[in-house]
């Protein structure tokens, strides 16, 4: 078993974590590189300070959500999807997954990891030729994983059945286990004249784009309960955030027979291919994912003051709270909160990424909001929005609510411009926006 990584980041080393078993629990401990230290960058400012002498362990966070890891590298770490899809991998190789340290888990993320950090030596053979990926099999693949999740559990053993269904998990394994959240998905780059379309992990050639790739296969018992189909939801919503006035980066969608994937831009890969440095507000702060209700708006808004971030992205941040609860998206946890940092060493709130409708009513995660505003997760009223709003200096909270409610009661003519035929999804999802926060605005 691999106990010790190197963490690299713009072909400098970070530092070295080593993952200590006599510790109990079992910890993954950091230290900085001095050189690195002497570069003036601050890649976790509020909970690891680019210190020389500093050994950095955090044992008292939940392990579920930190595996035992400092939060800045525990979020390159794959979420449910991608380990689903490592440990079927590892299983075809006849290993356990379960024996599988987090160290070990982050050098099978090598360099294909979100954002810019690395972790060496990489487990896996980087990628390094374009080969045009068959989305079809990736995509069949991907339903297998997770229905075969869902009824094993811990014990993923699935079968391949032929020579084009180990070419898959290959390429599934590549392109789809280090991308973080719930929902099946890939990273991949895409050939804007030919849309032909190959792995992102690699530098791709000129005329390629570098995309998040989601998958439209039914997320089946989930708690977030999504439907197939669920790309043209997600695609109205996008629709739906920018006319609130909400930044986010190009999304399309991908049809391929009667599926429409989702698609998304990458906003930690620059056009040239080179790495953006990410760190979600959970890894930022420390902030339990797992516990809905133990975070709030108003903390991610202290988060945003204690990282020097411009009064535009307070504002940002705030009209983002004012979608989640209009529009229900209840999915509001802090790990779809984003930080970028590039080489200049200013950190910015990342472009808005996973708005979407999300709400279940008997869901343990998504029946009330993640993140609280004004001490709520439900029964919001006015007068809890224009109470975070004073927070910000000189912010007219009203016309935040006003503006972001007219894009939301045009609910039905995103959906029009989506594709989606299903009236009974549309109206279910119009029923329980939260149109009455606007009125009288």
């Amino acid at each position: 078993m691999a106990k010790v990584a190197e963490v690299w980041m713009w072909e400098t080393r970070v530092g070295v974590v080593l993952w200590d078993e006599n510790q109990i629990p079992a910890t993954g401990t950091f230290e900085f590189d001095p050189e690195f230290c002497d570069i003036g960058l601050e890649i976790a400012p509020l909970t690891m300070r680019a210190e020389p002498d500093e050994v950095y362990a955090f044992p008292g966070l939940n392990p579920v959500a930190f595996k035992g890891l400092p939060p800045c590298l525990s979020d390159s770490l794959p979420d449910a999807f991608g380990n689903a899809v490592i440990d079927a991998w590892l299983a075809q190789k006849g290993r356990d997954p379960r024996s599988f340290s987090p160290v070990e888990r982050l050098l099978y993320v090598g360099q294909r990891g979100m954002g810019a950090l690395e972790f060496r030596p990489a487990l896996d053979r980087a990628i390094d030729k374009v080969e045009q990926l068959q989305l079809e099999s990736l995509v069949d693949l991907a339903g297998r994983i997770l229905e075969e999740r869902q009824t094993q559990f811990d014990d993923l053993h699935l079968e391949i059945k032929s020579e084009e269904e180990d070419q898959a998990l290959k390429h599934l394994f590549q392109v789809g286990s280090s991308a973080g959240g719930q929902r099946p998905k890939a990273i991949i780059a895409i050939n804007e004249e030919t849309g032909a379309i190959c792995s992102g992990q690699i530098e791709a050639p000129e005329g390629y784009t570098y995309w998040l790739f989601k998958f439209d296969v039914s997320n089946g018992a989930s708690t977030l309960g999504d439907p197939a189909g669920f790309g043209r939801v997600e695609y109205a919503y996008h629709l739906m955030t920018l006319a609130a006035g909400i930044r986010m980066t190009e999304c399309r969608l991908h049809i391929e027979g009667p599926r429409a994937h989702f698609m998304t831009k990458r906003f930690d890969r620059l056009d040239d291919g080179d790495k953006v440095h990410i760190q979600t507000l959970c890894a930022m702060d420390s902030a339990d994912y797992t516990l809905p209700g133990a975070y709030s708006y108003e903390q991610a808004l202290q988060v945003c003051r204690d990282l020097g971030l411009p009064r535009e992205d307070q504002v940002e941040l705030f009209r983002r709270a004012v979608f989640n609860i209009v529009a229900r998206n209840q999915d509001d946890h802090t790990k779809n909160v984003g930080f970028a940092l590039w080489r200049d060493g200013v950190w910015r709130l990342t472009p808005a990424y996973d708005m979407c409708w999300s709400y279940k009513p008997d869901s343990p995660w998504v029946s009330q909001h993640q993140m609280s505003l004004n001490g709520k997760r439900d029964n919001f009223e006015l007068k809890d929005l224009l109470a975070v709003a004073k927070l910000i200096t000189n912010l007219d909270g009203r016309k935040v609510v006003k503006e972001v409610v007219e894009a939301v009661r045009r609910w039905r003519e995103f959906a029009d411009v989506a594709g989606m035929e299903d009236d009974n999804l549309i109206e279910q999802i119009e029923s329980t926006h939260r149109l009455y926060l606007g009125d009288g605005l």
